[in-house]
């Protein structure tokens, strides 16, 4: 299974309750790459990479977190780069 990568932007109560190290978290669990980090508008921004399944795995552990209340998500997929990590930015 080929991976993809996906920018996705956040809305709701997203900043100041833990989603960008909770994100790391889950990323770095399941396997996933690339980064998260807040925009000055409220929004959190992920670019994140792997398998679509493990995607999916790392949106229900974020909606599952109780201080996290995500509204509605903008998706994009995006080509694919080389890294080996996930970062918050």
């Amino acid at each position: 299974m080929a991976d993809v990568r996906k920018r996705l932007v956040f809305y709701g109560r997203v900043q100041g309750v833990g989603f960008r190290y909770t994100a790391k978290y889950l990323a770095k669990s399941l396997g996933l790459t690339g980064w998260v980090m807040n925009e000055y508008d409220g929004t959190v921004v992920m670019e994140i990479q792997g398998r679509e399944p493990m995607i999916h795995k790392l949106m229900e552990g974020l909606n599952r977190n109780g201080f996290i209340s995500i509204d509605w998500i903008d998706s994009k997929d995006i080509p694919t780069v080389d890294e080996s990590c996930f970062y918050v930015r």
